[in-house]
């Protein structure tokens, strides 16, 4: 048998695996177009509708579009109205964020640590439960709970002697920020917890072991191995978190409205009441200016997210120089 005779069998093996691995591209392609489609109807088009909508001077009811420019943000950076929500926005992130990532840290040591078995299955069940309701639906029980007239809270309080008068959690402009603040912590919380609690799997029992055959106590293992381990852990989850307290728009508009006297409106509030309550500009909806203060806030929380990313490295390279 000559060489040209066993020549074609070689030529066609590697022609049936390109077109095997092209019809397995083509099934691959054709699952992920319906995905796609649906990410650029419902999320790539809106955010460039809304770049090119924060340009012009629109009501959003109407054809009729005239293109301002720069000017809905020149006048967004002038409205004290709206860095008022932005702050409010911030404190959710400054003061929220830090508040809910150490206490489901701590809980989740409790009950990866100490408390075991179905005991913590229960707790963990409790603290979750709030996470899969709708915030809407969680917003308006809250506001029957925490009414002042004769709401559980405010007739507790009155019949235990703590108060004298009732107290207006969410019609108080000094109380609803944070009570809307806390409420928003507890609803979420359980979501922050299970990730500690993922982290907390990732920590070898090794180290523990080892850790007790030197004579270290439970307070020397946390500081010496369990919180070394979690740092890089610790910067995602606060990037988590600070996005999910960037958006508390369902919750607070259910609680309060951004009431009372804009005490509680946040940054996604104030760009809804722009665009579509009655009273926003004397009656007159301003989708193109919202647009402007949603395209700002987005700028805003992207720098946010790209300083927590900057942050995750410097940890990384901390922690690579430390295991060298």
């Amino acid at each position: 048998m000559t060489a040209t005779d066993i020549s074609p069998p070689r030529r066609r093996a590697p022609a049936r695996r390109v077109r095997a691995r092209r019809g397995d591209l083509f099934w691959i392609y054709l699952f992920i177009v319906p995905g796609m489609v649906l990410t650029a109807m419902f999320v790539f088009y809106p955010m460039g509708a809304s770049w090119y909508f924060s340009l012009t001077q629109w009501n959003g009811f109407s054809d009729a579009k005239s293109f301002v420019g720069l000017a809905n943000y020149r006048e967004l950076l002038g409205d004290g109205m709206f860095w008022g929500s932005f702050g409010r926005s911030m404190v959710f992130v400054l003061i929220g964020v830090p508040l809910r990532v150490a206490l489901a840290l701590v809980l989740a040591i409790v009950l990866n640590n100490i408390i075991r078995g179905r005991l913590s299955t229960f707790f963990r069940t409790v603290f979750f439960l709030p996470v899969m309701a709708a915030a809407s639906v969680i917003g308006v029980v809250l506001t029957f709970v925490l009414s002042p007239s004769n709401g559980p809270i405010a007739v507790f309080l009155e019949s235990t002697g703590l108060t004298d008068a009732p107290v207006e959690f969410l019609s108080d402009p000094q109380l609803a920020l944070w009570s809307a603040l806390l409420l928003h912590t507890w609803k979420n919380f359980g979501m922050t917890l299970i990730y500690w609690l993922a982290a907390l799997q990732t920590v070898p029992s090794e180290y523990y072991e080892a850790a007790e055959v030197d004579g270290a106590g439970a307070v020397q293992q946390l500081i010496k191995i369990t919180l070394p381990i979690l740092i890089p852990f610790a910067v995602i989850i606060v990037i988590l978190t600070a996005n999910e307290n960037l958006h508390a728009f369902a919750l607070i508009q259910a609680l309060t409205g951004g009431g009372p006297y804009y005490s509680s409106e946040v940054v996604e509030v104030y760009i809804f009441r722009t665009a579509f309550a009655p009273d926003a500009a004397g009656g007159v909806p301003r989708l193109g200016y919202a647009s402007a203060a949603g395209c700002f806030f987005g700028l805003a929380t992207l720098l946010i997210a790209l300083l927590q990313a900057w942050a995750l490295k410097l940890v990384a390279d901390q922690r690579a120089r430390l295991d060298r």
